[in-house]
């Protein structure tokens, strides 16, 4: 797990700026760095009219000797690579390349899988990768750059052209830096006042890109306009289908992602929170024996504490636990740092606890195995049982009134209104539109456009839009932000894009609305009673109410004094802070948050 930053162009290139622009990527590879610039070392035959500098910092994780460093060079095909992430299945691909006639220099690195497999094969390759990835691949003879980013996004990528070249990287304040380009992209401000982020290819400012999950975005550097082609190399739409459900086929590839997972030549953790995900994948590595170092935390407040729960799955499966305490008082140092760790803005307030948490984690390992993708997996959410439960005529006449006010009812209740349109519902359900109002923002909805689908039944729909907008442009945001902000690798068995396949083109019936995530509990249901096995998700908590209204000061001092928000109602703070709720404040944090991650950029 790393982070790189690079730059091609024809003019000059100011070495310094660029180191200083890695700055911010040092947190993602503090273990060793490469930096390569093209006055100075062999790639110059290959350079035709175009200067470079590339950085690399690297998290030795796999593979730890000096030949598995990167930028990553192949004298026999001209070809470079630098690659974020990790590719599980690694070994496997090594064989198959080897019986070709590929030869490798390194031990076991998948860094020079990626760069040879490419090199070999060409980018046909990426389908059989299995892992998180963002890669950036130089074909030097015909001077093609590839950007390549994993299936559901796990690993970010931004990018920058202008007349002189390209800008690419894992940060995206770093590209702004080395591009100068700052100018704000207000449609993607709106977009993030009203969604609470900013969905790819765009980014707040106006000529800087993400690369799409699961996207391709080639270059050709001899072309004038560099001759910028995407390609989508999985789609996740084609994978809808209705086959038989077969339990053991789909345990084995569970097992399978878990066991791909664990392998690493440092020490493995795994997020603990008690929970059916996490301690399900727990159960698959005690029963393939493998060694287990477990990682918890606690809340001294008893209505969000887990310890019951998780010192159960300690004690039945012998893990190597650690436990520290959250106090749900968290420090304004904490909020303001966990702000600090996200190179674009995201509102969600769950990421003051996992930023805490991984800090606290990488203080022991370097790798941590999540539960993440569960929920996507296993219709988990709330939102997404309410919507598919038979509800009673009382209660969904109160969940149609009362529907703009979620908080009271249940997070279901804006989808049960429009159970008719599941693509609306959802609209409701993630966007803002009562903010985007007070800030006097036209409500221009492109949501239903984004994420419309065909035929197919409702609960489909909402597993489309649960990992194209939730999973791939959130979660996965938060998870790789909080996690790679403290050097730590964090790998989800859950999001492996075989499992995300075969639940998309199988028939529902492992679906049992009233008994969510019944496959996990049927794997752990001899080792747990029904009071573990049916107790209500909880998740990590931050009561971001209370800070917010005790720290109103600080909320209207940064927006205030901001770049942006002032400019559509300066008179928001105090709109919002009239009427306490939990939606205010979030509103509030969101304002906060934005205005906070532009001070810092």
């Amino acid at each position: 797990m790393c982070g790189y930053l690079g730059i091609l162009s024809t003019n000059d290139i100011d070495k310094r700026k660029t180191q200083i622009a890695n700055n911010a990527l040092i947190c993602r590879g503090p273990d060793s760095r490469k930096d390569i610039f093209s006055t100075t070392n062999k790639y110059n035959n290959y350079k035709k009219n175009y200067n470079f500098n590339l950085i690399f910092n690297r998290l030795s994780i796999l593979d730890l000797s000096e030949k598995a460093d990167q930028p990553m060079y192949s004298e026999e095909f001209n070809s470079l690579v630098m690659f974020n992430g990790e590719i599980f299945n690694h070994v496997e691909l090594r064989k198959e390349l080897e019986e070709e006639g590929i030869k490798f220099k390194t031990d076991h690195s998948d860094s020079e899988v990626v760069l040879l497999g490419i090199s070999y094969l060409g980018l046909s390759f990426v389908n059989k990768l299995i892992g998180q990835f963002s890669i950036f691949f130089i074909d030097f003879e015909n001077m093609i750059v590839h950007l390549i980013r994993d299936r559901v996004g796990q690993k970010p990528l931004f990018y920058s052209t202008n007349s002189e070249g390209l800008i690419f990287g894992s940060n995206l304040k770093s590209v702004a830096d080395i591009s100068n380009n700052k100018e704000y992209n207000y449609k993607s401000i709106e977009e993030y006042l009203s969604l609470g982020v900013v969905t790819a290819p765009n980014t707040v400012f106006t000529n800087i890109f993400k690369v799409e999950p699961s996207e391709i975005v080639s270059f050709n550097l001899l072309e004038k306009n560099l001759d910028i082609k995407k390609t989508k190399y999985w789609v996740i739409d084609n994978f809808i289908g209705n086959k038989d459900f077969d339990h053991k086929e789909f345990l084995y590839l569970l097992n399978d992602a878990v066991k791909l997972r664990v392998n690493a030549d440092v020490e493995v953790a795994n997020f603990l929170s008690g929970g059916l995900d996490s301690t399900s994948i727990i159960k698959i590595q005690k029963d393939n024996n493998i060694n287990t170092n477990s990682f918890s935390v606690g809340y001294g407040d008893s209505k969000y504490d887990e310890s019951q729960w998780f010192n159960e799955v300690v004690k039945k499966y012998n893990t190597n636990h650690h436990a520290t305490n959250i106090d749900e008082s968290f420090s304004n140092e904490d909020i303001l740092n966990s702000i600090k760790a996200f190179d674009e803005p995201y509102a969600d307030p769950s990421t003051v606890p996992s930023y805490i948490l991984s800090k606290e984690i990488s203080q022991y390992y370097k790798v941590a195995i999540s539960g993440d993708g569960g929920d996507e997996l296993f219709g988990g959410y709330e939102r997404t049982l309410e919507m598919l439960k038979n509800r009673n005529f009382i209660k969904n006449f109160y969940s149609k009134f009362f529907y703009v006010y979620p908080g009271i009812l249940g997070t279901g209740s804006n989808l049960q209104k429009h159970s008719s349109d599941i693509i609306k519902g959802y609209s409701v359900y993630f966007q803002d539109k009562k903010l985007l109002n007070l800030l006097n923002i036209k409500n221009e909805n492109e949501f239903q456009e984004k994420f419309s689908s065909g035929i197919m039944s409702n609960y489909k729909k909402m597993q489309l839009i649960e990992y194209k907008l939730y999973l791939s442009e959130m979660m996965m945001l938060k998870v790789d932000r909080t996690s790679m902000a403290n050097s730590l690798e964090v790998r989800s068995p859950f999001v492996d894009h075989r499992l995300i396949e075969y639940m998309l083109s199988h028939e529902e019936k492992h679906i049992d609305r009233t008994n969510p995530k019944k496959i996990l509990k049927q794997l752990i249901n001899n080792d747990f009673s029904n009071k573990f096995l049916n107790r209500k998700k909880m998740g990590f908590v931050f009561n971001v109410e209370k800070w917010i209204y005790d720290n109103l000061h600080l909320v209207e001092d940064r927006v205030n004094n901001g770049k942006i928000i002032n400019s559509y109602n300066s008179n928001i703070v105090n709109l919002l802070k009239i009427n306490k709720s939990r939606i205010n404040g979030n509103r509030l944090w969101k304002i906060f948050f934005l205005e906070e991650f532009l001070d810092g950029s």
